[in-house]
């Protein structure tokens, strides 16, 4: 019955449109110049446009709900090796060095000075400065080499105070 009701009234709506058409007498063109064409012309374009616009700002809001939502994937770890140093005072040089007394360990640091290895305080303690100094003062006499042992640091500091 309700699709009876809508064809009849699509029926009704048609045939009152024509016979409105119809009923019509037809008025005389109007003059159609250029400017009415441009306006015309103008209207048309400004109409796309708009739908145009309408039609990207739907797109848009389309696309929005259509990405998926972000997924964590949490990093994987980086494991690197742990470095291994050594700490100056832990050094062969180091152990032979505190071995000495303590007008020992200043004779080899006045030394260190005197040669221009050295510019700390002369304390007789062994610190950063002090194996730089030592350091400096074996690579010069090309005995880098024996401070890579205790004994050969004994040598170093024995050539130095003896």
């Amino acid at each position: 019955m309700l699709r009876l009701a809508t064809s009849a009234r699509k029926t009704v709506v048609a045939g009152l449109t024509a016979l409105s058409i119809a009923a019509v007498p037809a008025a005389p063109a109007l003059a159609w110049g250029e400017k009415e064409q441009g306006f015309v012309a103008g209207v048309a374009t400004a109409i796309i446009v708009d739908q145009l616009l309408k039609n990207n700002r739907k797109a848009r809001l389309y696309d929005r709900g259509q990405t998926a939502a972000p997924i964590y994937v949490e990093p994987r770890p980086i494991y690197s090796e742990p470095r291994r140093t050594t700490s100056i005072y832990s050094t062969p040089a180091a152990r032979a060095f505190q071995s000495y007394s303590l007008a020992e360990r200043k004779a080899i640091q006045r030394n260190l000075r005197a040669w221009g290895y050295y510019r700390g305080g002369i304390d007789g303690a062994f610190g950063p400065s002090t194996y730089t100094a030592v350091v400096a003062y074996a690579r010069d006499e090309g005995a880098t080499a024996s401070l890579k042992s205790t004994s050969g640091a004994y040598g170093i500091y024995d050539g130095m105070i003896y």
